[in-house]
């Protein structure tokens, strides 16, 4: 499966990178391909193209802000999590998003 997914916290600095990390380690484990945008301080990093959305099977949205550019997403299965939430069970959020 592929996933694409977008973290995001307030600050946009620790929690939007353990979150990040904690799906991409979580999402190998279980065989799939995952490509992580974080969005906070430092603006948007390792940004999403149109061509990794189109080839997603699914979308999750780690944040506890608004995420910029989510019209991007329309037509797409898109689950949706709390920051925390994706530090503390990443299996969690992609079971949720068929992935688990």
């Amino acid at each position: 499966m592929k996933i694409v997914a977008v973290t995001a916290c307030p600050t946009g600095i620790a929690h939007t990178y353990m979150a990040a990390e904690q799906l991409e380690k979580a999402a190998r484990a279980l065989g799939h391909a995952i490509k992580v945008e974080t969005q906070g301080a430092m603006g948007i990093e390792n940004e999403l193209s149109a061509a990794d959305i189109q080839a997603a099977d699914a979308v999750i949205l780690a944040a506890d802000i608004e995420v910029e550019h989510r019209e991007r997403f329309a037509g797409k299965r898109v689950v949706e999590s709390a920051v925390q939430e994706a530090i503390r069970d990443p299996r969690g959020v992609l079971t949720r998003a068929g992935a688990g």
